[in-house]
């Protein structure tokens, strides 16, 4: 099976709204609800689970109804202290509910990223066939600057070795499982996202080319350029 891991269970404090920023609203509708439509629509992606903040719960229920989405196809549930803890719980609601396989993929995507694409999620897919990790991504296209006290520059990366990280990042359920309980405890500190997860466990990720829409709703401009984009996007 194909399951989608929806992380958002942050407060989204840089936003400076009086609601978590998953839970603003992008047109009609909230931006969460954008993002779990685009795995729905997927054809390939069996169920789609959600980790919110345990007072959101409910509220996201209900969301889900007014949009008219397929419930049976949606499981929502409190999510943890930080990401990676979110996923780990979405993960053990998985495992408590299927019998996994070793043919079984988990797509990991941030709730606030909602103009994720068709063919980042088919791609990211379709490359399990040759690996059992991968991460969508784009080649930097900034200077990237070093400095160790943030005084002076000590270093200027070179950025054609750079790649800014997106969301979905997609794994072999059972080899992530397995790459979680080889980590030891300052291992597990150190994670960022999930794809660090493989890494730490000394697992390749390969990198998959995405898109530039495919942006992450952080501060009141990134809405600002949300709104444009699904503007565009409704007058194609």
């Amino acid at each position: 099976m194909i399951f989608a891991a929806i992380v958002a269970g942050g407060t989204g404090s840089r936003m400076g709204a009086d609601r978590p920023k998953q839970f603003l609203t992008l047109g009609d509708r909230p931006v969460l609800i954008h993002t779990i439509e685009r795995f729905l629509d997927c054809p390939e992606t069996d169920k789609v689970y959600i980790g919110v903040h345990k007072d959101w719960v409910e509220e996201l229920h209900s969301m889900c109804d007014d949009a008219g989405l397929d419930s049976s196809h949606i499981s929502i549930l409190a999510g943890g202290m930080n990401r990676d803890d979110t996923i780990r719980r979405i993960i053990k609601k998985i495992t408590n509910e299927y019998e996994i396989s070793d043919s079984d993929i988990i797509l990991t995507h941030d709730g606030v990223r909602p103009f994720v694409s068709q063919k980042e999620i088919r791609d990211s897919i379709n490359a399990m066939e040759s690996c059992d990790g991968a991460t969508v991504c784009l080649p930097s296209t900034d200077t990237l600057l070093y400095s160790e006290k943030g005084e002076h520059i000590d270093s200027i990366a070179d950025r054609s070795k750079l790649f800014r990280a997106l969301t979905p990042q997609t794994f072999r359920l059972k080899t992530l499982v397995s790459a979680y309980k080889a980590l030891t405890p300052e291992q597990c500190d150190a994670v960022t996202d999930t794809a660090s997860v493989f890494i730490l466990a000394g697992l390749p990720v390969s990198l998959i080319t995405g898109c530039s829409e495919n942006i992450k709703l952080t501060t009141p401009e990134d809405m600002r350029l949300a709104e444009m984009i699904l503007k565009e996007n409704d007058n194609v």
